[in-house]
C-alpha cells in the first residue's frame, strides 16, 4: 500500500505530464474519535478513517485546487487530467503560482505533535471519560440538574505534501480535547457553564475530573445574574474570551485582509497600536503547541514572527500569494488557501487573574460573548456578554443581558495589565487581561 508521501508525488508527476506548469499535491491520513454522554448515557459514538489528496496546479498563471479520495492509478490519472483541462478555462493571476524556496523544515518529533498515547487508548476508557466528565458535574451541586452533554475527542493525521519545485514534507499529528457543558437551575431560571481542555495528548490534558468541576461552577456562578447598569469602566477578558477577542486581532493582522482593505490596520506596519503590554507572538515552532507544524500548507518553513512588539505593529502575517501582492516574503502561515493561525498569542504578564481582579476598584469581568460583531474595516468593537460585577477589588455578583463596545485599536492601546494564564490550547490563544475602560451597556 502506498504512504500518503508516495501518493502526493504520484500526483505531481501525473499532473505535470498532463500539462500543469506547476503542481502541489497535500495527501492526508485522518483518523477521528468522539463521544458524547449525557447523564448516565452514552448519546453519541463516532469513529472514521479517511484518506483524502487535494491537488493544487498551476496552468499559465491560471490556478485551480481540485480533491479526491480515490488515490488509485488510474483514479489518480483520470483525476490530474480532469484538473489540468479544467484549470485552463480559469482566468490567470500574476501572484498566483508556488513558493520558489522552501528551506528546511523542523520535524514533528522536535515539536512534540505526535503522540502514542492517542491509538493507545480504547474506545471504552474514552467512553469511561465522557461519562466521569457527566457524573463528577452533576455531582458538584444539586442544582445541576441537566446537561448540554460531555465530550471526548481526539485526532491523529498524518500529512504529506509535495510540489514540482522540489520540496517534498511529511509530519504526524494528534490532538486529544475534554469538553463538560452543565445546566444549573434556581427556581424557573436555568444557566448553562461550559469548559474545555485541549492538548496533544491525553497525558497532557487538564484532569478529567477539573474540566468537570470547573464547568460546573461555571454554571453555578451565574444563579442570581442581573443586568448591569450602562457605564464607562475597566473591562477584565477572561482567558477563554480573551483568546476569542485575539482572534478578532488576527483577522487584522492577516495579510488577506490586508490586501483587500478589510482591516483597520491597513498601512499601520511601524505605529503604535497597543499599550507596551501588548506583544502579539506568532510562533509555528512553538513545543506541543496545537497551531505548530514544521511547515505550512505550502511547504514554506514554520517560523516564530513577532507581530506586535510593546505595542507597535512590526508586521502583518503572510501567505505566498498576498505576500507577493503586498511585496512581503511569506511567514509561513499559509493555511486553508489564504493565512492561517499557528500558535498566535498575546504575551502573559506575571499577575495572576485573582491579582487583577483585587486591583480593580469598579468594573466587570467577562466570562463570555455572545454574538459576532467586529467590524474588521474600522475595528468596532461590539459583544454580548455575561460575566461578574467587580466592587472593592472582589466578584460582586453574577451579571448578563449587557453588550460591551469599543474599538478594537483603542483596546489594545488600553490594555493596562495582562494576567499570567496563557494555556496554548487552540491556535489562537491570550492570557486574561484587563482594558483601562470600555462601554458597558445595561439596564438604567
Amino acid at each position: 500500500m502506498e504512504t500518503e508521501l508516495e501518493i502526493a508525488r504520484r500526483a505531481v508527476e501525473l499532473a505535470v505530464a498532463a500539462g500543469a506548469d506547476q503542481a502541489e499535491a497535500t495527501c492526508t491520513a485522518v483518523q477521528r474519535f468522539s463521544t458524547e454522554a449525557r447523564d448516565r448515557e452514552v448519546a453519541k459514538l463516532e469513529q472514521s478513517r479517511a484518506q483524502n489528496l487535494t491537488l493544487r496546479i498551476f496552468v499559465r498563471g491560471a490556478k485551480a485546487t481540485f480533491s479526491t479520495t480515490d488515490p488509485s492509478p488510474a483514479g489518480l490519472e483520470n483525476f490530474t487530467r480532469e484538473a489540468v483541462a479544467a484549470a485552463r478555462f480559469v482566468e490567470s493571476d500574476e501572484y498566483g503560482g508556488l513558493p520558489e524556496e522552501t528551506g528546511i523544515a523542523a520535524s514533528d518529533a522536535s515539536l512534540g505533535m505526535f503522540s502514542d498515547d492517542i491509538a493507545a487508548r480504547s474506545a471504552g476508557a474514552k467512553i469511561g471519560d465522557a461519562l466521569e466528565l457527566e457524573s463528577i458535574a452533576r455531582a458538584t451541586d444539586p442544582r445541576v440538574v441537566n446537561s448540554n452533554g460531555s465530550r471526548v475527542s481526539d485526532t491523529s493525521l498524518r500529512l504529506a505534501l509535495v510540489n514540482s519545485n522540489g520540496f517534498a514534507g511529511q509530519y504526524r499529528s494528534t490532538v486529544a480535547s475534554l469538553n463538560a457543558t452543565p445546566i444549573a437551575q434556581d427556581g424557573a431560571a436555568k444557566w448553562s457553564g461550559s469548559y474545555g481542555a485541549a492538548a496533544r495528548s491525553y497525558g497532557a490534558l487538564e484532569a478529567v475530573g477539573a474540566v468537570a468541576s470547573k464547568a460546573a461552577h461555571r454554571a453555578l456562578g451565574m444563579i442570581g445574574a442581573r443586568k448591569p447598569a450602562t457605564m464607562r469602566c475597566p473591562v477584565l477578558f477572561e482567558r477563554d474570551v480573551a483568546s476569542n477577542v485575539f482572534a478578532d486581532v488576527f483577522a487584522s493582522v492577516s495579510a488577506a485582509n490586508v490586501a483587500s482593505g478589510n482591516t483597520f490596520l491597513a498601512g499601520s506596519v511601524g505605529s503604535r497600536i497597543g499599550s507596551d503590554l501588548v506583544t502579539i507572538v506568532d510562533d509555528g515552532l512553538l513545543p506541543l503547541g496545537l497551531g505548530s507544524s514544521p511547515f505550512d500548507a505550502e511547504g514554506v518553513p514554520a517560523q516564530r514572527t513577532v507581530v506586535m512588539e510593546n505595542g507597535t505593529l512590526r508586521t502583518f502575517l503572510y501567505d505566498t500569494y498576498h505576500g507577493r501582492k503586498l511585496g512581503h516574503a511569506s511567514t509561513g502561515n499559509a493555511a486553508g488557501g489564504s493565512v492561517g493561525a499557528s500558535n498566535f498569542y498575546l504575551e502573559p504578564g506575571t499577575a495572576s487573574l485573582f491579582e487583577l481582579i483585587a486591583s480593580t476598584e469598579r468594573g466587570v469581568l467577562v466570562t463570555e460573548t455572545i454574538g459576532f460583531s467586529v467590524e474588521w474595516v474600522t475595528g468596532t468593537y461590539s459583544r454580548g456578554a455575561r460575566g461578574y460585577m467587580i466592587e472593592n477589588g472582589a466578584l460582586a455578583y453574577p451579571i448578563d443581558e449587557f453588550t460591551i463596545a469599543g474599538n478594537l485599536g483603542g483596546m489594545l492601546a488600553a490594555v493596562d495589565a495582562v494576567a499570567n494564564d496563557l494555556v496554548f490550547d487552540q491556535a489562537i490563544v491570550a492570557p486574561s487581561f484587563r482594558v483601562a475602560e470600555m462601554t458597558i451597556s445595561g439596564g438604567s
